[in-house]
């Protein structure tokens, strides 16, 4: 009778650990443009300081050359550098660009996290919330469940919508891309860590502070991979070369597959980012053109 109830117990166990490793995947991506090291180091963001607590950052990630927005963001969502995606510069379109992209999918964009996403994991939920028009020129939409663009720099509704689709999808695997570019134009209008660049920054802090309280209150905080990312750093009001004012940038992962690791300072890429979330999400059939890999010990 004992070898009977324990066995009970056994594949209770078993049973409750497959019903808890089958909890769908959930991924808020943080996305503050010309977030620099420097600036990372030097002004107050107590809210990301504890979303970060828990997990991975990294203050020596490296962007993909050039320096600038369109092929940074890119290589983030696509596992991959400029010489393999073709994005060198702001002003790429799909109808006219001038480096040949070495894959395409068929309506010919360069495959992103986004397709592997949807071709493995159908029933997955993904939104994208940005505020600079040119960001989603390399994206195929049709991968893409909710878009959303806010102009004039303003994001704060963008984050209520990004809330929304979190909880009105927490049933299913979602990615969420939330992008907000008032940082980088702070320190294009003002300079590189001037007391206006400072204040974008500790503005977009509050923004992420209130959008974490709401995951909280509404019981998805703990389930949810959490990443910070940015493209650039910047250097007095421009970006572009190689200094390492802006070669250097934050990039950080917390959640439930994340170690607690704190500042680590293991080789980075913005081109490794596309790779980390084909791994929370279990993906496995990644394009052979993507060139990005995993940082060093930071699942668990």
């Amino acid at each position: 009778m004992k070898i009977y109830f324990f066995g009970i117990l056994t594949l209770l166990f078993i049973s409750v650990t497959a019903v808890a490793q089958k909890k769908p995947a959930h991924v808020l991506i943080i996305g503050l443009d010309g977030f620099s090291a420097e600036g990372f180091k030097a002004v107050k963001h107590p809210n990301l300081d504890k979303m970060i607590a828990d997990g991975v950052l990294s203050l020596t990630t490296r962007p993909v050359m050039p320096s600038v927005t369109l092929p940074n963001w890119t290589s983030h969502l696509t596992g991959s550098g400029p010489e393999e995606h073709g994005i060198t510069a702001n002003d790429w379109t799909l109808e006219k660009h001038t480096l040949q992209p070495l894959e395409t999918d068929q309506d010919g964009y360069y495959p992103s996290i986004f397709k592997v996403l949807k071709d493995e994991v159908p029933n997955a939920r993904i939104g994208y919330y940005y505020n600079w028009k040119e960001l989603i020129n390399p994206i195929n939409k049709k991968y893409l469940d909710e878009v959303s663009f806010e102009e004039k720099d303003e994001y704060k509704d963008n984050y209520k919508k990004a809330y929304d689709f979190m909880i009105k999808n927490k049933q299913n695997p979602t990615l969420v891309f939330l992008y907000s570019v008032h940082t980088d134009h702070a320190g294009h209008g003002f300079g590189w860590m001037s007391p206006e660049y400072i204040k974008a920054i500790e503005a977009a802090d509050v923004a992420i502070g209130e959008l974490l309280d709401q995951l909280k209150t509404a019981g998805v905080y703990k389930d949810t991979h959490f990443m910070l990312i940015t493209d650039h750093g910047g250097i007095n009001k421009g970006h572009g070369g190689v200094t390492m004012n802006e070669m250097q940038v934050p990039w950080a992962i917390t959640g439930p597959q994340i170690k607690k690791q704190g500042i680590t300072t293991a080789f980075n890429s913005n081109k490794n980012t596309a790779l980390v979330l084909a791994k929370i999400f279990g993906l496995h059939k990644l394009p052979l053109a993507w060139t990005g890999t995993i940082p060093a010990a930071i699942f668990k």
